[in-house]
């Protein structure tokens, strides 16, 4: 789905501090877009910038989106969000730190499906520059 106006609290359990992504720019089952700025409320804000290794969460987040678009679409919005261990399989960042009010904009896409876990590749662009490439491997502990 793109356009239509999308709660990323319609496909997420975090909230305050851990909430990342701001908006939902693409989604369906395979692939999510999102977008999200930096504030001085997220982990590792130093006083003027967060540490790359949030892009490892913010390809979490995305993914999370992502796998969950499909239990939204079929039940609505009363979907139980279940939670996914998260492993690092490969990540590589060409950015040290991202400033305050940066805008990133990540992109994820499933690469492998089998029952409740999935392997992801994630890209984090802030504007035209690539800040990094993430990919996690997510396994959902409780598919009830």
């Amino acid at each position: 789905m793109r356009g239509a106006a999308m709660a990323v609290e319609d496909f997420l359990p975090h909230r305050d501090r851990m909430k990342l992504v701001d908006e939902i720019i693409e989604v369906d089952e395979e692939r999510a877009v999102t977008r999200s700025r930096v504030t001085e409320q997220w982990p590792f804000f130093d006083g003027r910038a967060v540490s790359s290794l949030v892009l490892i969460e913010l390809v979490a987040q995305t993914a999370g989106i992502c796998n969950c678009w499909g239990g939204v679409k079929r039940q609505g919005r009363g979907f139980v969000k279940k939670g996914w261990l998260v492993g690092i399989k490969h990540s590589r960042f060409f950015v040290d730190v991202i400033p305050l009010d940066a805008c990133i904009t990540i992109s994820i896409e499933n690469q492998f499906k089998l029952e409740n876990f999935r392997e992801i590749a994630g890209t984090a662009m802030i504007g035209s520059k690539l800040a990094g490439e993430i990919t996690l491997q997510l396994l959902q502990v409780d598919s009830k």
